[in-house]
């Protein structure tokens, strides 16, 4: 049920003290909650008053449904990352943000993108900013940032194409007619300089504004590693009428750093990684990457006077993006005295539009309630995809090291090559329509049904020889579950969902004759649960699933430009969450994760059935604890532990096992002052974070250290 605007925000205008004695009294907000995060639970909106934020728990989100639905009502996994618990942790890194999310693994992302590995599933397009496709590969900032939802399992009834392991969804920081005055002023190891601000006021009774900046200028602990970024973000929100609600948001962000694509193998294993934590390989004049995006956003929302709610969003993004590497393109040679150094060069400009249209109308049929979600989703997205190889001294195509001296300055110019190079410009419209009902048989049980059809018309042009490729697909996606609640705080859910890839791929751009005449590639999803709300302020859940991907694209190996249509891997898990405060003086967020994917037909010589999805532990584990001592002064201590996973699914490259162990220390001054300090890997533990393939490899950080101060006016 839609919430009126209005009525919200006066709500929320109570003064803080106000609002934390009332939630104090419903047992929601801790009695030993300090004065900093007070404010802060404060100025999440009325939503910490109603219950549904609580620290590191939230209890509700519209993205799983598109209708305001609680958690433990939702039949489906999801892990959400609150702004207190995003503060805590200190990570301004997206992916390195969700390491605490069980069954979320980092890929290396050939260290200029986010990209992540869910249920067995790796991808760098699954991104979404309040629901809508954000799919560009850039690293992503959390500056502006209010949650980070993990939804797992695929959903294309939700989400539309690909999300094949689940989807990672940001939800920004709005103008709510809050007051905020906030400086977030980070610094640390590695030259890392980082100041935040946050803005928000009422202009007067019916416009609100916000304004939300970043800038960082940093190395990093990689050896000529350093990044230079810098966005901003204001925002508008007008209360047109008691029953209407337009929402303005605009983002310039600027992204400029070195990509390192980590060390070679040797023997089966990382090339004396212990002693190679920094070491660069490679030429570090020829390595870089830059993005520059800009983001508008409309948001209407309008309440009919017949009952039907109106949620539509209108987005237009432009992202201008490169990157050139230069990085280990072999192995180390057995006698360890030859490294081959290759390079290439990127352009993926793309700019998007995006329009999502969600009509939601709640009714009864004698005692039973529906909740009927309707809607359609129209998108057109075109860009250029231009690769260039590098061609040391003008002439070779790689270039060979010492790797116990592995820097070359040997120059290189980059060109397309004419024939593996992609050089294409591509274009992609889209439009879907979506039915959906949420039925509530009785206190007791309930079920979510639905389809959505969605139309892609796909097209690529060589520029090099003005040859046009196109293809259209025509594809229903289902979605089924049932919630089943013995008691009002657990529920148990079982679920089937069918999420599609199209030919065009996890990043669209150009056609090869090979992907033409493919087949999309279908994920399907069996998945049952449990989830319990042990307090008002904790909730645990657990998931059995059992996800099948088929049409999975791989190179064939005896025709180039062509793919093996018969890929199909097996994912089978189980995984156990937990958010929220255990008591007052304690919060956890994470979980255990135990995931088996393998692939489930033979594909090569080297990728058979039976062999593990390459980056996919079987067991992973992860625990951030928070600990209010007193007051004024709490401990965070967080563990990650995972097992051994391969680099590549043809499993010749084995990724050690690692446990790393991370530390926050956190001191309030008074209700305006937060000092933090955050040690990352606090033991000093030599490990191998993630890959990219066989011969790209990347060791985790040293022990680093980073501070911030909040302040608020």
């Amino acid at each position: 049920m839609f919430v009126n605007a209005k009525s919200r925000i006066l709500a929320a205008l109570v003064c803080s003290t106000a609002l934390t004695a009332a939630a104090r009294a419903q047992g929601i907000v801790p009695p030993r909650l300090n004065a900093v995060d007070a404010v802060t639970l404060d100025q999440l909106s009325v939503e910490g008053l109603n219950g549904n934020t609580v620290g590191y728990l939230t209890r509700a989100t519209r993205s799983a449904t598109k209708t305001d639905t609680p958690l433990i009502d939702t039949p489906q996994s999801i892990t959400i990352i609150g702004r207190q618990q995003i503060r805590d942790q200190n990570f301004q890194n997206l992916t390195e943000q969700l390491r605490y999310v069980p069954g979320v693994i980092p890929a290396q992302g050939e260290n200029n993108r986010d990209e992540v590995v869910i249920r067995g599933q790796k991808s760098n397009a699954d991104f979404f900013v309040n629901g809508v496709r954000d799919d560009v590969q850039y690293y992503r900032d959390l500056y502006n940032i209010e949650r980070i939802e993990v939804l797992k399992g695929p959903d294309s009834l939700i989400f539309g194409r690909g999300g094949g392991g689940g989807v990672i969804n940001r939800v920004l920081k709005e103008a709510d007619g809050l007051r905020v005055r906030e400086i977030v002023a980070g610094f640390g190891q590695f030259n890392q300089k980082r100041v935040a601000v946050d803005v928000g006021d009422r202009v007067n009774e019916n416009v609100f504004f916000r304004l939300n900046g970043v800038f960082e200028d940093s190395e990093t602990y990689r050896q000529f590693g350093d990044l230079r970024r810098y966005g901003v973000n204001p925002t508008m929100t007008f209360l047109i009428d008691p029953q209407t609600t337009l929402k303005l948001s605009y983002e310039y962000f600027h992204d400029d750093r070195f990509p390192d694509r980590g060390i070679p193998s040797q023997f089966g294993r990382a090339y004396n990684y212990r002693n190679n934590i920094r070491t660069f390989f490679g030429n570090p004049d020829l390595n870089v990457t830059k993005v520059d995006a800009n983001i508008a956003t409309a948001i209407l929302d309008h309440a009919f006077d017949n009952g039907v709610q109106m949620h539509s969003q209108l987005r237009f993004a432009d992202y201008n993006r490169y990157y050139s590497n230069t990085l280990p393109g072999a192995p180390v040679n057995n006698a360890g005295t030859q490294l081959s150094i290759t390079g290439y060069r990127n352009e993926t400009d793309r700019t998007n539009y995006f329009s999502q249209n969600d009509f939601t109308y709640k009714f009864l049929t004698g005692s039973v309630k529906h909740t009927l979600l309707g809607g359609f989703e129209l998108g057109y997205q075109d860009g250029l995809v231009f690769r260039q190889t590098a061609f040391f001294n003008n002439v070779a195509t790689s270039v060979v090291v010492n790797p116990m001296s592995p820097l070359t300055r040997v120059p290189a110019t980059f060109r397309n090559n004419g024939t593996t190079d992609a050089n294409s410009r591509y274009d992609l419209g889209l439009a879907a329509v979506y039915l959906q009902d949420q039925i509530e048989l009785n206190d007791y049980v309930q079920v979510v049904g639905g389809l959505r059809f969605d139309h892609f018309d796909f097209s690529s042009q060589s520029r090099t020889t003005n040859v046009t490729t196109a293809q259209t697909d025509d594809l229903v996606s289902p979605r089924a579950g049932l919630v089943i609640k013995p008691l009002q705080n657990l529920a148990f859910y079982g679920s089937y969902s069918v999420s599609y890839l199209p030919s065009s791929g996890d990043q669209i751009g150009a056609f090869t004759p090979g992907l033409v005449i493919a087949a999309p590639e279908k994920f399907q999803n069996l998945e049952v649960g449990v989830k319990y709300d042990v307090t008002p302020r904790i909730q645990l859940t657990g998931a059995l699933y059992n996800l099948d991907r088929t049409n999975q694209r791989l190179p064939d190996p005896n025709n180039a430009g062509f793919f093996i249509l018969s890929g199909k891997t097996n994912t089978q898990g189980f995984e156990i969450g937990a958010n929220g405060y255990v008591t007052d003086w304690w919060q956890v967020a994470g979980g255990y994760a135990f995931t088996d994917a393998r692939i489930d037909s033979a594909v090569s010589a080297t990728i058979v059935k039976g062999n593990t999805v390459g980056l996919v532990p079987f067991n992973s584990f992860s625990l951030w604890n928070k600990f209010d001592v007193t007051q004024e002064f709490g401990i965070g201590i967080g563990v990650i532990q995972q097992s051994h996973t391969y680099a590549t699914s043809d499993d010749t490259v084995r990724l050690p096992s690692y446990t790393r162990v991370d530390l926050g220390l956190f001191y309030t001054f008074n209700e305006s002052v937060r000092a933090q300090v955050n040690i990352e890997n606090l033991f000093d533990r030599r490990y191998i974070y993630t890959a990219d393939n066989n011969q790209n490899i990347t060791p985790g950080a040293p022990r680093t250290i980073r501070a911030q101060i909040i302040a608020r006016f």
